[in-house]
């Protein structure tokens, strides 16, 4: 919230404060006494109707004096903002969910938080084929004026967002900690280019460490951010399946990409497509269905191969297989297939998969 000095800004930093005072109630509370100021201001007899007593009697103390302080001096830094509900740089979208954060913390551009925006989510343990799908999508998408909201985890969201931060509409993180505190830990460079050219964004007080009831919360805000949500790569039982359920529950589209039927991060998505998503395969598909303009392709060269290494990327084909079927398939010995194998994995073109399998990266 601007301007920094605002009263009406202590009274949200007070209310956020307390232990135990949730989202729902708080709204409640705001809707009873008509603002931040009004609920401070109640009597205990009257916040009892609504809350436990000993949030009650938080409430009547003015909340945590010190969690405040700090909020202060966090402000007091360049590309730091505090934005509450009702404020004009609120992400409208956001409002239109069951639960919108009352506080949100925002480091770097706040102007991005308005803007036309796809959340990108997929598997910490994503292939390089994923992690490539993922960041070519989200910069073909940012290049189109969508800026591409994700969770900074590691996979397919560390991906999207350098993705994202490549093409011309940048990039936001929304994260399940502290906007003070990076996790995880290897993504601190990505976090800090995030903070530069795009923003960060968190519900949680300063200090939050990495909680793990916090990561489902944050999923709805990346995709209560969002106009859709493009899962790429997922197991049946994970954090972006839940991102998808929780978009198509506010009204979002949800997209899917398909992959391999052999490969067990392309049954989530696979099963979304089967409860609706949009199957895509390439970023135009998601620009058709938003109503937005379509971008020109991305090719990527193909190094020059020798004849055996050209055949043995042909006959791998775009599912994986093991050194015994390509040996099968080319008629070569173990030792050449092997050597040209490693070829083709420092050309970057296919992956060496878990048991023993090969996959075509592109």
């Amino acid at each position: 919230m601007s301007p920094a000095d605002s009263n009406e800004l202590d009274a949200w930093l007070r209310l956020t404060s307390i232990a135990g005072l949730g989202n729902a109630t708080l709204r409640n509370l705001l809707l009873e006494f008509g603002s931040p100021d009004g609920v401070l201001a109640a009597r205990a007899g009257d916040l009892n109707r609504f809350v436990a007593g000993d949030i009650a009697a938080q409430i009547v103390a003015g909340g945590d004096a010190e969690a405040v302080r700090r909020a202060r001096e966090w402000l007091a830094a360049p590309e730091n903002h505090l934005i509450a509900l009702g404020d004009a740089h609120y992400p409208q979208l956001l409002l239109q969910i069951s639960d919108p954060p009352p506080l949100l913390y925002i480091k770097g551009r706040r102007e991005l938080l308005n803007r036309p925006a796809l959340a990108i989510v997929g598997s910490r343990n994503a292939t390089a084929q994923g992690i490539a799908n993922a960041e070519d999508f989200a910069r073909a998408l940012s290049d189109a004026g969508i800026t591409i909201v994700s969770g900074l985890a590691l996979g397919i969201d560390a991906a999207a967002h350098r993705g994202g931060l490549a093409g011309a509409a940048s990039s936001i993180a929304v994260i399940g900690t502290g906007i003070d505190v990076v996790y995880p830990a290897r993504n601190r460079d990505l976090a800090h280019q995030l903070a530069a050219q795009g923003a960060l964004v968190s519900e949680f007080a300063l200090g939050t460490p990495a909680i793990a009831s916090n990561f489902p919360r944050r999923n709805r805000v990346i995709s209560g951010m969002s106009r859709g949500c493009l899962v790429v790569e997922a197991a049946l039982q994970s954090g972006s399946q839940i991102t998808a359920r929780l978009a198509n529950e506010q009204g979002r589209e949800v997209f899917a990409l398909p992959g391999s039927i052999h490969s067990p991060l392309a049954k989530g998505c696979h099963a979304l497509i089967k409860q609706g998503a949009k199957l895509v395969e390439s970023a135009n598909d998601i620009l058709e269905e938003l109503n937005l303009a379509a971008v020109a392709p991305i090719v990527h060269a193909t190094p020059e191969l020798d004849a055996n290494a050209a055949r043995l990327l042909d006959l791998l084909g775009y599912a994986p297989s093991g050194l015994d079927t390509l040996c099968a398939l080319s008629g070569w010995g173990t030792h050449t297939v092997s050597a040209l194998l490693l070829t083709l994995e420092l050309h970057g073109l296919i992956e060496n998969l878990p048991g023993g399998q090969y996959q075509r990266v592109r």
